[in-house]
């Protein structure tokens, strides 16, 4: 096994289901774009409210990837 060097890059998901759907949200576009994605961390959970309910759930994640060799 070698040595892997990874970049981190920060992301906010939204979402009008939830905070599961909001971190795939972010993953999946991440994916469109970045490759060797490896893990991820919630940072910070936050929302929108309008009205007295919850309209937008906000997820801000770190991304890591491998960097090529």
């Amino acid at each position: 096994m070698s040595n892997h060097v990874y970049k981190i890059v920060e992301l906010v998901g939204s979402s009008t289901k939830g905070t599961d759907d909001a971190i795939q949200q972010a993953v999946a576009r991440a994916s469109k774009t970045l490759s060797n994605l490896d893990w991820f961390e919630v940072v910070e959970t936050r929302g929108h409210l309008l009205e007295g309910k919850v309209a937008h759930y906000q997820v801000k994640i770190k991304v890591g990837f491998r960097l090529k060799d």
